[in-house]
């Protein structure tokens, strides 16, 4: 039988983990898979409903990810390119965003305030911009300070990733980089 001390001593250890101890579950970190050969190399091809997002390595071939998505109505879908790369991106909530969730986004009401790039910033520590047609479409690929968001559906639109899942798809994709939303 566990002593009284011997319990609330791990629920304490619990409590006092850093955030980065969290571990994805397997099928969500990164993974050499095999895809569908008439897809090209080069291309980001998200699936929103299986929480994983693509990069085509080779013909056949894909890295996978896991990845956080948009909740029921908020998502992106179809085609947009990489025009865009930040690291440590700074970020301010839509004004969609602000007036759906004031709660969340009132800090950002009525003025021009903009988060600095870091730790503690939603979209972690890198961003890839979502552009149609030159346009910014305000949706993005990005790291996250809610590891416990991938596999779920849960964002304001944005794909979700843990930071040091972003980072290496930062390092490996230009810009210009095609990318579909089913």
């Amino acid at each position: 039988m566990i002593s009284r001390r011997t319990f609330v001593a791990a629920a304490a250890a619990s409590v006092a983990l850093p955030a980065h101890a969290f571990e994805v579950a397997p099928i969500y970190r990164p993974q050499s898979v095999s895809i569908k050969k008439d897809i090209a190399p080069g291309q980001l091809l998200i699936l929103p409903r299986a929480h994983f997002l693509y990069f085509v390595t080779a013909p056949g071939q894909a890295m996978r990810y896991g990845v956080g998505v948009g909740k029921a109505g908020l998502e992106f879908t179809g085609r947009a390119t990489i025009d865009v790369k930040k690291e440590w991106p700074t970020w301010r909530p839509t004004d969609e965003m602000i007036e759906r969730d004031p709660g969340a986004y009132g800090r950002f009401k009525d003025n021009d305030y903009v988060q600095p790039g870091g730790p503690g910033n939603p979209l972690g520590a890198r961003a890839l911009y979502l552009f149609q047609n030159g346009r910014d479409t305000y949706f993005r690929i990005h790291g996250t300070t809610a590891p416990r968001s991938i596999g779920q559906s849960v964002s304001n639109g944005c794909i979700r990733m843990l930071n040091e899942h972003v980072v290496d798809l930062y390092n490996r994709v230009p810009l210009g980089t095609a990318v579909t939303v089913l």
